[in-house]
């Protein structure tokens, strides 16, 4: 009997609406920590009179907020996809980030699929069944709880008809 690898069935794919739901909560909580860092900052220029750091921050201008707003998506996705396999948003809703083996993905494929986030118009590609950040990378965000389950009745249902060890 050969001991085949498990492969992810697309029944387990989390839901557009999901999804969504996932992209909303990560976007509030990248807002929470940029007005946390903030408000962080303006207690540092307060309580050490950093006019330059102030004045430096007034300077930045659209182009530069929008580009500090970019960089904390990409490391706040990175770093929790990259060590939980989940971002904060994922864990409320149950689901994960997994390759088609049902498997936590490695830090190289968390970190193309983090930046094939930024590719123009990619937030649309989610409509249909998987975002171009799944599908460029060969990731899958499915229900946590629902998959280890069915792995688990996988390998049993590999055990029957194999003989027990003592």
């Amino acid at each position: 009997m050969s001991n085949s690898a498990y492969i992810l069935d697309d029944r387990l794919l989390a839901s557009v609406g999901i999804r969504f739901l996932n992209y909303i909560l990560d976007a509030i909580f990248v807002i929470l920590i940029f007005a946390g860092l903030c408000a962080f900052t303006g207690i540092l220029i307060g309580l050490f009179g950093w006019t330059e750091l102030s004045i430096w921050m007034d300077a930045l201008g659209n182009t530069g907020w929008n580009l500090i707003i970019m960089l904390l998506y990409f490391f706040y996705y990175l770093i929790t996809e990259g060590l939980f396999g989940r971002s904060l948003g994922k864990f409320i809703t149950g689901t994960i980030v997994v390759n088609e083996y049902g498997e936590k993905t490695d830090f190289a494929t968390i970190l193309r699929r983090t930046l094939c986030r930024f590719i123009p118009f990619e937030i649309f590609s989610c409509l249909g069944t998987r975002g171009w950040h799944d599908s460029m990378t060969d990731t899958y965000v499915v229900n946590k709880k629902a998959l280890v389950e069915e792995i688990k009745s996988f390998h049993e249902f590999n055990l029957i008809g194999s003989s027990e060890v003592i």
